[in-house]
């Protein structure tokens, strides 16, 4: 058993497994570098139900340094012969934008924070008062990032991709020791996109059960299915990346949701935490009605009173107004004790000499 907290709040929202699902509609890249995007975006993430929209806060330099030198190019997978400089520039999201975001996201009625990724980018979040803050995978293991946005007392939200058992517990301990009392902590896979055969969704609840903390899933698989899937194994919140459209293309874009998606993966993972229940074996109301079509015992043909019931007079049948099928055999050769019409359903007090 954890002994974690049972729920966290942000913006007023309660997050944890007895409460609905959090979506978040990650943002990062995908509005090109285009603020009139990046606005209608988080609108469409607003009518699509999701909870909240999360950003990125960082500028080229605050990432990296511009250097042909090898080991500043990316090789490989999605974003292959880039520098990284020209990358974060193309992708970023300029902090001149975050003050109309956020006003954005208030008149829309969505929740907008965002990931920092040195102090700078926190200082700005606090001055337009973040609700909370998420520590991307790739900059989990820089501690003092962690130490400075636990200090704000803010929920924190931490990926694992990539990381190890021992930088996930050096993460959450920083974040604990430092002021941080509302963690959820997300089982991640740093692959844009992830394969669904390394998508390895049981370490969600592990994750909650090694750390005691509340956890979910950033997930980068395509589709929704692995989000879904996740309620049904203990995540309290998903993140997915989210975009008005594929065809913009972009950074993100290849692994990223569209609104009907993302309308599609609130509805569901509503109706997955829903159906998740409780394991007990009372009959359910909406079963009721059903009742009546279980087997149980009917007289076949008319009876005299005093007649001797045989294997001809009775059978199991549907529906379910007679007596259980278990007494079938105990009612050969008793008499019945009044006249019997065929269809009528079997009763002990149709029974010769049967105490009720």
């Amino acid at each position: 058993m954890t002994s974690h907290k049972d729920y966290i709040v942000i913006d007023g929202k309660k997050i944890g497994s007895a409460y609905k699902p959090y979506i978040i509609a990650e943002l990062s890249a995908n509005h090109n570098g285009d603020l009139t995007a990046a606005l209608a975006t988080i609108e469409a993430a607003a009518q699509a139900g999701a909870d909240a929209i999360k950003i990125q806060t960082y500028t080229p330099e605050t990432m990296t340094i511009k250097s042909d030198k090898e080991d500043f190019q990316v090789r490989g997978g999605l974003w292959d012969g880039y520098q990284l400089y020209d990358l974060y520039e193309w992708a970023h999201t300029p902090f001149e934008w975050h003050e109309a975001l956020f006003k954005k996201a208030k008149e829309v009625g969505i929740t907008l924070f965002s990931t920092p990724f040195d102090e700078t980018a926190v200082e700005l979040l606090e001055s337009l008062q973040t609700p909370a803050y998420k520590i991307a995978s790739f900059e989990m293991t820089d501690l003092p990032l962690i130490k400075r946005v636990a200090q704000t007392g803010k929920p924190m939200i931490i990926s694992t991709g990539m990381a190890n058992v021992s930088e996930i517990e050096e993460a959450i301990a920083t974040a604990k020791s430092n002021g941080c009392n509302d963690l959820v902590v997300l089982h991640c896979i740093s692959a844009y996109p992830a394969p669904y055969d390394q998508a390895n969704l049981a370490t969600i609840a592990d994750i909650s059960e090694r750390f005691d903390v509340l956890s979910g899933l950033s997930d980068h698989t395509l589709g929704t299915v692995a989000s879904v899937s996740a309620i049904a194994l203990g995540a309290c919140l998903i993140e997915k990346h989210f975009i008005l459209d594929r065809n913009l293309k972009g950074p993100d874009s290849e692994f990223s949701i569209e609104p009907d998606e993302l309308a599609r993966l609130v509805t569901e993972t509503q109706a997955a935490h829903q159906a998740i229940g409780h394991a007990g074996y009372e009959r359910k109301p909406a079963e009721e009605s059903s009742i009546k079509f279980r087997r149980s015992i009917y007289f076949v043909k008319d009876l005299a009173k005093g007649e001797e019931i045989s294997t001809e007079h009775i059978r199991r049948i549907r529906p379910g107004y007679g007596l259980a099928p278990k007494y079938f055999e105990q009612l050969i050769g008793k008499k019945v004790n009044k006249t019997i019409e065929r269809g009528s359903p079997v009763s002990w007090q149709d029974i010769d000499g049967h105490e009720l």
